[in-house]
């Protein structure tokens, strides 16, 4: 009996993991977003902090950036245009960048990022979380990776921001746009989950 208990944990264990996500072993759609709140963050040309409860619109997207990672820089001005689309409605676009190992928070802390947004690379409230557990509760392991959020701020999409890749001339499936016109039109997402793809996370040991 004591065997069988113990295998049945076992599995119970595995499954856990296995079924987190297809490509995100930490969360997946359909799981309450973890919480975001009194992390070090830019927005416009004020420092200020990012706190995920306080956020009112119905559709949050959290973005997983750093300035340093060339994946990011690709989609820096498709990220941009997303976000400009969504002007006036009820849509929230915020970043975090976990570059928390030694050697990144030059490129990538708040001074860096306050450079970034004055250059226009983005327009977004845009985080530093040098701990790294943010990304790590979210389980992000690249950037650039998304999340979108409904007003339950459960998560209803992650994964890429578009099947672009190198060539935005060459995008067929807008994923993170295509997710935020379902919840606000409140239809079924057709595609929730994709694979991340990009530069590895260096988080902080």
């Amino acid at each position: 009996m004591r065997q069988w208990i113990l295998s049945l944990a076992a599995v119970a264990l595995v499954s856990g993991t296995v079924f987190a996500g297809k490509f995100n072993k930490v969360i997946s759609v359909g799981d309450k977003a973890p919480a975001i709140a009194g992390v070090p963050a830019v927005s416009g040309d004020k420092e200020t902090t990012l706190d995920l409860s306080a956020i009112k619109e119905d559709v949050v997207v959290v973005a997983f950036l750093a300035n340093h990672c060339p994946a990011v820089k690709l989609c820096e001005d498709r990220l941009v245009e997303t976000v400009a689309a969504y002007k006036g409605k009820s849509v929230k676009f915020i970043g975090v960048c976990c570059s928390g190992a030694p050697g990144y928070a030059e490129e990538d802390g708040i001074p860096a990022i306050k450079t970034a947004i004055k250059a226009g690379k983005y327009n977004i409230d845009y985080a530093y979380d040098e701990s790294g557990k943010i990304g790590k509760s979210y389980g992000a392991t690249v950037t650039p990776q998304f999340f979108v959020l409904d007003k339950d701020r459960t998560v209803r999409y992650t994964g890429l921001l578009d099947d672009g890749g190198r060539d935005e001339s060459k995008i067929a499936n807008p994923y993170v746009k295509k997710a935020i016109d379902s919840l606000l039109a409140n239809e079924t997402i057709e595609v929730t989950e994709t694979r991340q793809q990009g530069c590895g996370i260096p988080y902080k040991k």
